[in-house]
């Protein structure tokens, strides 16, 4: 059975002691099967906090996750983080690309490409976030732009047998907006996002080591309407995953 993954991504939200506290609280209340091998919970908390909330989740059946990383290992490359220091610290998982990054740190698809080298030379996971604008909506662009995303950030990168890399759709348009994309449109543009890969990944790399997430407003009341989707293999949780009562649903919605 394939893994069914949930990511929480706090972005710059919570203060050291919020953070912690909230970390507690997840591995208190986490309640996962006996067979708990199909679900992933990735906690991706600030810089700041990685290495207090890598000891909280130890042995909890969750894992952990950070925002963003640095492509060189080492080097007078002031305020960056590599990824060596994220598996240091006992990370797993590196989201890479989230449009917020492209946003207001002017991300390119060539930096992008070289962070996800980077990440899995370390062994460690990329979530590559894509996803199109409202006005990319509207003109008709959405298949080309998740095509250009997923060409650039993926130029030269080859999926050795035990790599694994996930891709999280996040329509620009509804991330914060309390109102995410119907489940069923979802579902068809992860199906779409597989087709895209399949003209220039190999087939078996595509089935056996890409998984498709969807991110956007994920929230208690809808995660379960994605989740039972084919084609979706998990969900990238923002402001939902800040709040505990909100956050438990998802992350138990199995038990």
């Amino acid at each position: 059975m394939s893994k069914t993954y949930i990511v929480a991504n706090w972005k710059m939200n919570l203060l050291p002691k919020d953070a912690i506290f909230q970390a507690k609280q997840l591995v208190k209340q986490y309640k996962p099967k006996k067979r708990n091998n199909d679900i992933e919970v990735v906690i991706c908390p600030s810089f700041t906090e990685i290495a207090a909330i890598a000891k909280i989740l130890q042995s909890s059946g969750m894992f952990l996750g950070a925002q963003d990383v640095f492509w060189e290992e080492k080097g007078s490359y002031t305020s960056s983080i590599s990824a060596a220091t994220l598996k240091d610290h006992d990370c797993k998982y590196v989201i890479i690309g989230h449009s917020e990054r492209r946003q207001y740190q002017k991300e390119t698809n060539e930096v992008i490409n070289l962070k996800i080298k980077a990440v899995l030379a370390q062994g460690l996971i990329p979530i590559l976030c894509i996803g199109e604008t409202f006005v990319e909506r509207q003109d008709g662009q959405k298949e080309s732009v998740l095509f250009d995303q997923l060409s650039g950030a993926l130029q030269g990168v080859w999926l050795k047998e035990k790599d694994r890399l996930l891709i999280a759709y996040e329509p620009v348009w509804v991330i914060g907006s309390g109102q995410a994309v119907d489940p069923d449109e979802a579902e068809l543009t992860q199906a779409s996002i597989k087709r895209l890969l399949l003209e220039f990944l190999p087939a078996g790399i595509v089935s056996d080591n890409i998984s498709i997430l969807y991110g956007g407003s994920v929230n208690s009341m809808n995660a379960k309407s994605f989740l039972s989707k084919p084609s979706i293999d998990g969900v990238l949780v923002g402001g939902a995953s800040l709040n505990i009562e909100d956050f438990l649903p998802i992350i138990n919605y199995n038990t």
